[in-house]
């Protein structure tokens, strides 16, 4: 017995036979239990992937496999299905990203940081904005990913973790707390944050590419969460800006040093580092919001100083920067 012997076409006519007896009457009949975690997508549908390998290798003209034959994990059926092309996702959802947070945060905010049900139509709303955020590929979704349960049960999570709550609390995630700790803290800031977010996906300007943010290793720490301050980073990549930003300072000084420890690129690696320093947005984006960017907006930087700044939650503005340098021991 081999799963390597299954192809393509054997998976294809067990989904056949799924479709033409139903998911219950195909377990039934080869005594396959429905599919815990991992599914097969193909057409529109979803099919219990373990049941139709077992299938697909009795079809070959191999024995039908029954469950105890074999194991249905990753290393197993869903390395032999996605082998053969097949799209095959976990039902598992991925955990929660500080932007989702921010979302469900201000949701039970608004809602006097009481938990809300699942038939909460701002429970509806806020599933199908989460589903549109562009943080999770559709590889890693579920198939419950941010359902109106899943939304109901975060925004329990975050109520009862409040300082006011007196009942017992439900098993929420750490960064639940610290989303909750920054919205009791900066509840002004944090719901600035949480209108841009919810803003930007819904006019389409936040719809970025699940893979261009993960570039930055600070995002997780973002107080405006990854979508935002991935547009903040590019606003300050922005090469146009830069360059004017350069030729401004270098009006009124002769050297390109950096603003808060004073390092000069050019001094200290010579021709291979003249010209070169970072720039940076001190106004954070859901602060300033989609306004054009002025060059009194930005401050030029080494890249330590850059990181420092971006290092935690909130962010140092340049003077705290600077109060450090002068007295790292504080």
């Amino acid at each position: 017995m081999s799963l390597a012997d299954i192809t393509r076409m054997d998976v294809l006519a067990a989904i056949d036979q799924f479709d033409q007896l139903g998911r219950q009457a195909f377990l039934e009949k080869y005594m396959f239990g429905e599919a815990r975690k991992f599914f097969i997508y193909h057409g529109g549908h979803q099919y219990d992937s373990k049941a139709i390998v077992g299938v697909a290798h009795g079809l070959h003209g191999l024995p039908f496999l029954v469950p105890h034959d074999f194991t249905g994990g990753e290393k197993t059926v869903v390395r032999c299905l996605q082998n053969l092309g097949f799209d095959v996702r976990s039902n598992k959802e991925p955990n929660w990203q500080r932007d989702e947070l921010i979302l469900a945060c201000d949701l039970v905010r608004e809602n006097n940081w009481k938990e809300l049900r699942s038939t909460d139509s701002r429970v509806v709303d806020l599933s199908r904005l989460l589903q549109l955020l562009p943080i999770h590929p559709l590889e890693t979704r579920g198939t419950r990913f941010r359902s109106v349960g899943s939304v109901a049960l975060k925004t329990s999570n975050i109520a009862t973790i409040h300082p006011t709550y007196s009942g017992s609390t439900t098993h929420g995630g750490a960064l639940d707390e610290i989303v909750l700790r920054d919205f009791i803290s900066r509840e002004s800031e944090m719901q600035d944050a949480a209108k841009m977010i919810r803003d930007g996906i819904l006019s389409g300007s936040l719809a970025l590419d699940p893979g261009d943010i993960n570039d930055i290793d600070e995002l997780d720490n973002a107080p405006e969460g990854r979508l935002l301050q991935r547009r903040h980073f590019a606003r300050e990549r922005s090469r146009s800006l830069r360059d004017k930003k350069i030729a401004h300072h270098l009006l009124t000084n002769d050297r390109l040093e950096c603003s808060t420890c004073g390092f000069d690129f050019g001094a200290t690696f010579g021709s291979h580092g003249n010209g070169y320093i970072e720039c940076h947005h001190v106004v954070p984006l859901h602060a300033s919001g989609e306004t054009r960017t002025r060059l009194n907006d930005l401050i030029l930087l080494c890249a330590n100083c850059h990181r420092m700044i971006h290092r935690r939650s909130p962010w140092l503005t340049p003077d705290q920067l600077r109060d450090l340098i002068a007295s790292p021991s504080d």
